[in-house]
């Protein structure tokens, strides 16, 4: 995605949204609440921190600072009706809180006051001055005063950061207002920039096309702008255009809708911004709160909700949205992984299986299922899943490497090395220098000490696509070491260390290496480091286990006797 901003500075949009600082308390039951609340806050619990918040404010009533904590707590957790009153209080209270002002906005939006919505403060006591003068926009063509509001867009618009968004979002407006032809102009002049080229954009300009009566130009727009690359919601709207039928207008059919597509708009930003789940998710929530059914905002409030480790919430979020929805199996998926990371896998295969029943013809739900069944070791399912993605997937696909390279993983777990090896030259055929297949392919070859010269190359060359990847890095020091150019190798693991310094396969084998080179105390050093990072509770590591003792027991050189492997070659000998 591109970035909305080139020149506005993000940091001023969540400027103010931290929580506020402690206020002095003066009873131990208020001072044990509120705590309790910034502990659970700084958790991202939500729901807890509201409930401590709610019962510090029991005790001080009064406290603006005890209120805006508790205002945030219930902006975060989508509260907002409770949350509405708070904000009230705290503007009354003469205190500037952004958090606040977007609650006391949306009260406003939901009550229907527009007017005196456009006429609050701009900079001084609002939210932002970019989110609020296009609020105050949008209220005024609420109030039905649309040359008013055109011109307010018009006047935020200096800013070379912000034409994009708001040649968009006056698009929009004159969309809500009927003149499609004036919002047209304004997309077909590129006015509203990189805002114009999310689906969101496209989709509005789809509508916008199709009440033109220019349906054939819709379908263009689709078809140039994701060639090809569609999902349930546009292959409906397609079907639609041409069987001629006229889409309504469904992105800001009224300026409610166009205010929930305000906070959306910022939350998206952020988003792509980085900014911060936090604070991109009290945009986002204000989004869902003005407009329940904006699929979009649920689904980058759920993902938000995960970013912060609030899984059950998360899921609350996508159960909303419902099974004849076309955005429905995105929401499963979603809802499958939240489960994944709560180690709810059953459930999460469960949701997945049923997936694959009614959204069948979509090849990420089978490849979804596929990495699921992968990680729990179900390999033969995981790759009748991958099979049927690829059955799925259109020929020259630039994404069909990523299965290939999924299914060779499981093939190569299940021992099978020849499939495996298979895709991952499937893989390359599609991508020929992606890193990741040629590390897989060249390590996996290495392991089986054959072709190794062609092993090599391929994992130089994933060094260099790759140079701050330290599996591939060690990955290049182990063909080395199976050359026999101990000293090379060395280098390239004493980096790989650097890189991945905690983990035990990359340190058992710098120890290897050391051994080899004739440094063995600093290869016990390394093998007793590889000792302390394996997870002795996982079984498949108690044969690394097993061998790694051995080594420190009586050294490389036995244990490669004993297990009947070749000797080490005298280092760099020729």
């Amino acid at each position: 995605m591109q970035k909305f901003l080139t020149s506005v500075s993000v940091a001023a949009l969540s400027l103010g949204l931290a929580m506020a600082t402690p206020a002095t308390v003066s009873a131990e039951s208020l001072a044990g609440s509120y705590l309790a609340g910034r502990s659970a806050a700084v958790s991202n619990d939500f729901e807890i921190a509201a409930q401590y918040f709610a019962t510090a404010l029991s005790h001080d009533p009064e406290n603006i600072e005890m209120m805006d904590s508790a205002a945030l707590a219930y902006l975060a957790l989508g509260d907002i009706e409770r949350g509405i009153p708070l904000g009230k209080g705290i503007v009354a209270g003469g205190q500037t809180s952004p958090a606040a002002r977007m609650l006391v906005t949306a009260g406003l939006v939901e009550e229907g006051k527009y007017t005196e919505l456009a006429a609050q403060e701009i900079q001084t006591d609002g939210i932002s001055p970019w989110v609020d003068g296009l609020v105050r926009a949008w209220a005024l063509i609420g109030a039905d005063d649309v040359d008013a509001a055109m011109a307010q867009f018009d006047a935020i618009s200096d800013d070379a950061g912000m034409k994009g968004i708001v040649a968009y979002h006056k698009a929009l407006a004159y969309a809500t207002v009927g003149n499609y032809a004036a919002a047209e102009a304004l997309f077909d002049q590129d006015a509203p920039g990189a805002a114009a080229r999310t689906r969101r954009g496209v989709i509005a300009r789809v509508e916008i096309l199709s009440q033109l009566d220019r349906n054939a130009d819709a379908v263009q727009v689709i078809a140039l702008t994701f060639n090809g690359s569609t999902d349930p919601e546009l292959d409906t709207m397609i079907a639609k255009l041409e069987a001629g039928d006229k889409l309504p207008f469904t992105q800001a059919p009224t300026a409610w809708a166009g205010l929930a597509e305000v906070f959306y708009t910022f939350a998206a930003l952020l988003r792509a911004e980085q900014a911060g789940d936090y604070y991109t998710l009290l945009y986002a929530r204000i989004a869902r709160y003005l407009r329940p059914d904006h699929i979009d905002a649920l689904l980058l409030t759920a993902d938000l909700l995960e970013g912060l480790g609030q899984y059950e919430l998360a899921i609350a979020e996508y159960r909303g949205v419902a099974a004849d929805d076309p955005a429905y199996h995105l929401a499963e998926l979603g809802r499958a992984a939240a489960l994944r990371r709560l180690d709810k896998v059953d459930q999460a295969i469960e949701v997945l299986e049923q997936l694959t029943r009614s959204y069948g013809d979509l090849a990420v739900v089978h490849s979804t299922l596929g990495d699921i069944l992968r990680a729990q070791d179900e390999d033969q399912a995981a790759i009748l899943a991958y099979t049927k993605a690829l059955e799925l997937t259109d020929e020259g696909d630039k994404r069909a490497w990523f299965l290939h390279f999924s299914r060779g993983i499981a093939y190569s777990q299940d021992k099978d090395s020849v499939a495996a090896e298979e895709d991952f030259r499937a893989a390359l055929t599609v991508n020929p220098e992606q890193p990741q297949v040629l590390n897989y392919l060249g390590y996996s070859l290495v392991e089986e000490n054959r072709k190794l010269d062609e092993a090599l190359d391929m994992i130089e060359r994933a060094v260099a696509a790759s140079p701050n990847s330290g599996y591939i890095v060690d990955s290049l020091g182990w063909v080395y070491y199976r050359l026999g150019r101990y000293d090379e190798a060395v280098i390239q693991m004493e980096r790989a260390v650097e890189l991945e310094a905690v983990d035990p396969v990359v340190n058992d084998h710098l120890g290897d290496v050391y051994w080899a080179v004739g440094r063995q105390r600093e290869a016990r050093f390394q093998w007793s480091r590889a000792l302390s990072f394996i997870q002795f509770k996982d079984p498949e590591t108690e044969a690394d286990l097993d061998r790694i003792r051995r080594k420190l027991e009586v050294g490389l050189d036995t244990v490669l006797q004993e297990e009947g492997a070749d000797p080490l070659k005298v280092a760099n000998d020729k």
